[in-house]
């Protein structure tokens, strides 16, 4: 019955995402978001937009498992990589005021192609990732209903998700982003109603939790977070897209609306595996399992739902990006519906693969692409907001630097970094990379100071 309804309410919003999506494709639309009038989207729409494209499925499973794991210290860890509003549309601001269109423009005028180049590496590991990763809880979520059925869930949903992407680009990810975070708000709101009104539920406890783990490696995450958080918005072109769609008031507005509902949705979701750790469940199949026993049946389709709805919304606007990165930035396929197109379909198709590959270590992903990100706080800092010059050989050392703080943290088990890196948890492994990174990249970057 659960698998039926599951199915059933999926599709009924696959279709509802055909039907929302522009009846007529544009070239300015697909690529600029323009609605079939010409018009940039207004703030209800690049709000709804933001936060349902960030509070991803894979966020949202992060949030439950670190606060299940490391109690409210986890959620918090996880929350404050939502400060990425706040920085991000503070990195948009300067980039407008100095009459960039877009980072790799303001990036191609200090560093020239091989610094954009540096840039979109980053950022195209970043979409393949999304894609990855949100395709990944879709098929978590169908095994956990329907034992073997997540490989078949992956790959229609990829493919029917890809269709109406492919039809109207970024302007139909707009529109049907709003449609989907409705219905999420709706699911989720119905859910998390049921939690705290729950007998067993005591918001104190859930205040104070410290989680089947303990609290103390959470809390190192939340440092690696305050370390990551201006620089981490700076590589999602999701994000970054938006921030040039609409005047500089109404993108200004629309990142602090997004920043406090989106970061509200992430500590309420994580609530429900704080709740988990508090009960004693046992944790099963990246919770999924656990919310199967600990709640109702429609409380726990109910968080499936919403955990579905965030991976769709995500992987749309991941393609939109896919398709202007593809297109205007690196030039690599004609300015056209079809050259978008095609640049989608090479994104889903890797990033499908990489999911029968299969590493379910969601927080991994982030803090890999996160470390990478890294390069660019010293660079922005000091040369986008202090206004300085930086020798190119500079931003190249950062870049390096962060690149391979990344690979260490990726393969921090491989003997040539477990030699270097201290003894003790990953995440504690991976605050002394990040403090590096920040240190090296600094270094770099005020010794490339030009003078005068």
């Amino acid at each position: 019955m659960q698998a039926a309804t599951l199915i059933i309410v999926f599709s009924a919003i696959l279709i509802a995402s055909f039907l929302v999506a522009p009846k007529r494709a544009t070239v300015e639309g697909f690529f600029g978001g323009a609605d079939e009038n010409g018009h940039a989207p207004g703030l209800m729409v690049l709000v709804l937009s933001q936060v349902t494209t960030w509070i991803f499925a894979r966020s949202l499973m992060n949030a439950a498992i670190l606060g299940y794991y490391y109690g409210i210290a986890g959620t918090l860890a996880y929350a404050a990589y939502y400060g990425s509003f706040l920085t991000g549309g503070y990195i948009v601001g300067h980039l407008r005021r100095n009459g960039a269109r877009s980072l790799q423009d303001w990036l191609g005028t200090q560093f020239g192609s091989a610094g954009n180049g540096c840039y979109n590496f980053v950022i195209a590991l970043r979409l393949l990732s999304e894609v990855f990763a949100n395709l990944l809880v879709v098929g978590l979520i169908f095994d956990a209903v329907l034992a073997g059925s997540g490989t078949t869930a992956i790959l229609i949903a990829g493919l029917l998700g890809l269709g109406y992407s492919a039809w109207g680009g970024l302007s139909a990810s707009l529109r049907t982003d709003v449609m989907q975070m409705l219905v999420f708000i709706v699911i989720f709101g119905l859910a998390f109603l049921a939690l705290v009104t729950a007998p067993a539920f005591d918001l104190v406890s859930v205040l104070t939790a410290s989680g089947t783990s303990g609290a103390w490696n959470g809390w190192v995450l939340l440092a690696v977070a305050l370390l990551q958080v201006f620089s981490y918005p700076a590589h999602d072109p999701v994000m970054m897209d938006r921030g040039f769609l609409a005047d500089p008031e109404t993108t200004r507005r629309s990142f602090l609306h997004a920043f406090w509902i989106s970061t509200l949705c992430i500590i309420g979701f994580g609530f429900f595996g704080i709740q988990a750790g508090l009960m004693g469940a046992a944790y099963e199949g990246e919770l999924l399992g656990t919310w199967a026993v600990m709640f109702p049946p429609w409380v726990f389709l109910a968080l499936m739902i919403s955990l579905l709805v965030s991976a769709l919304s995500t992987l749309d606007s991941t393609l939109a990006a896919a398709a202007r990165l593809v297109v205007e930035e690196l030039g690599i396929a004609p300015r056209t519906l079809n050259g978008g197109r095609v640049a989608m379909v090479a994104f889903m198709g890797v990033g499908t693969c990489l999911t029968l590959w299969g590493d379910a270590t969601l927080f991994d992903a982030v803090a890999v692409s996160g470390t990478a990100s890294m390069f660019l706080t010293p660079v922005l800092l000091v040369a986008l907001i202090g206004g300085r010059q930086i020798a190119p050989w500079a931003y190249f050392t950062a870049f390096g630097t962060a690149m391979l703080g990344a690979i260490a943290y990726f393969g921090r088990d491989w003997p040539m970094f477990a030699a270097l890196l201290p003894e003790g948890h990953k995440y504690e492994q991976l605050l002394m990379i990040c403090a590096v990174v920040l240190v090296s990249g600094f270094a770099a970057v005020l010794a490339g100071l030009r003078r005068g």
